[in-house]
């Protein structure tokens, strides 16, 4: 029968048992990213071998930050302005094979008809929705917890450091 269980040099912080966490060999649980870096991160400083290590992200949520309204000139821009980039790279590597000064002009020329295209296609597009996405935003997903993972029988060693530098901040099943 297994029960919650202290871990050596760890005072009064008790250890959970999860079968799903044990499978997986999880070291420790942080609530965002940035601390499960720093963790491996440690651990890298203190020569743990990191390369048996993984950051699983859980629970994941898609967020969607509104970035502002879009209106068919701004989608214009918008378009104009991916257009023109994509216009500079073309325009470079059609200057590599022009002899003289002229490269300059093919340069030029593929950055202003990129804009342009960029900006009629911009239009397009929105138009085509009839304002059933009259916003701009930034996607991402963002994951509710995130697990240190130890492969091939290094979780102990990986966990006993991070209690001796005092990073395992949450519970973290035992074996």
């Amino acid at each position: 029968m297994l029960s919650n269980q202290m871990l050596p040099n760890q005072s009064m912080q008790q250890i959970s048992y999860n079968p799903v966490s044990a499978a997986w060999n999880t070291v420790a649980s942080y609530d965002d990213y940035l601390q499960a870096q720093a963790a491996v991160d440690r651990l890298s400083d203190d020569g743990f071998p990191v390369e048996h290590l993984d950051i699983v992200g859980s629970d994941l949520r898609l967020v969607e930050r509104v970035t502002g309204r879009l209106t068919k000139g701004r989608a214009a821009a918008a378009g104009a302005a991916s257009g023109a980039w994509t216009g500079l790279l073309v325009g470079l590597l059609l200057g590599l094979f022009v002899n003289s000064i002229s490269w300059i002009a093919v340069v030029l020329t593929a950055i202003v008809l990129g804009a342009v295209w960029g900006a009629v296609f911009g239009f397009v597009a929105h138009s085509a929705t009839r304002g059933a996405r009259d916003f701009s935003s930034v996607r991402s997903f963002v994951a509710g917890k995130y697990d240190i993972i130890a492969r091939d029988g290094t979780v102990d060693q990986a966990r006993g450091m991070l209690v001796r530098a005092g990073m395992l901040h949450q519970h973290a099943p035992v074996v």
